[in-house]
């Protein structure tokens, strides 16, 4: 069979394509074949097993017999999205516990910076809009869904930059003990937050995926009115910040 993506001999795009997250939050739907699937699983397992039974000439106690065996396939199967329903409550919650993580490690990033710009500020006179912003990045964390945790992460970096600005205009100010200390762990906080970022993100795709999954989990999720969930994705600003500052495009 002739390969039809033929790198050899195909058109190439040399130009590359820049890759972005559909913000859209997609239902779990079953069609009229899964909820046939699912009456059939009770009404065929009775309708079988009596069959069989009035087939073996059998007296009407071991027909209702039967019958009653030929529930245990439905049983069976509600079984099985009750455990389905277990599970998906339980990934629900492991998403929130993974964006409260990041939530938490945000708020410390906000002490920090709001640590660091008094204790520049005590050595140099730093732009007064830093030192506004703080409150403002601090009250906007609680709560935030992923987009706003998103966009004052964002907002956490810009006010950093700025400190760095001060550190580059006076270089005294990383002999500072506290002032390198308080850099030292903000530097280790954003790779906490890329960490808790790509770990909220392999729920969410494992929470996509699952709630999809055919049978019981697809019927589950549809019967509670459950829809994808959209991952954590890098600004605008931070993707061009990347292309200018590290690749020079």
């Amino acid at each position: 069979m002739v390969n039809e993506l033929d790198e050899v001999t195909g058109p190439t795009r040399h130009d590359g394509r820049d890759v972005n997250v559909i913000d859209k939050q997609i239902p779990a739907t079953i069609g009229a074949g899964t909820r046939v699937f699912e009456a059939g699983i009770w009404v065929g397992g009775v309708v079988l097993a009596a069959c069989v039974a009035l087939a073996a000439q059998a007296d009407l106690a071991v027909v209702s017999l039967a019958m009653l065996v030929g529930l245990v396939p439905g049983l069976v199967f509600q079984l099985m999205k009750t455990n389905a329903g277990v599970y998906l409550r339980q990934l629900e919650q492991k998403v929130q516990a993974d964006a409260s993580q990041i939530d938490n490690y945000l708020e410390q990033r906000v002490q920090i910076l709001q640590n660091l710009a008094q204790l520049v500020t005590r050595s140099v006179e730093l732009d007064k809009q830093v030192m506004t912003s703080i409150a403002a990045y601090r009250a906007g964390l609680p709560g935030a869904g992923a987009q706003d945790l998103n966009d004052k992460a964002a907002q956490l970096d810009t006010g950093f930059g700025r400190i760095n600005v001060a550190f580059e205009a006076y270089p005294e100010l990383r002999s500072h003990a506290n002032i390198a200390e308080a850099m030292r762990q903000n530097a280790y906080l954003q790779k906490e937050v890329t960490a808790a970022r790509t770990l909220y993100n392999d729920t969410v795709a494992t929470w996509n995926r699952d709630i999809f999954a055919w049978p019981t989990k697809v019927i589950v999720a549809s019967n509670r009115g459950y829809t994808t969930r959209i991952p954590f994705t890098a600004s605008l600003e931070t993707k061009a910040a990347a292309r200018d500052r590290f690749f020079g495009v």
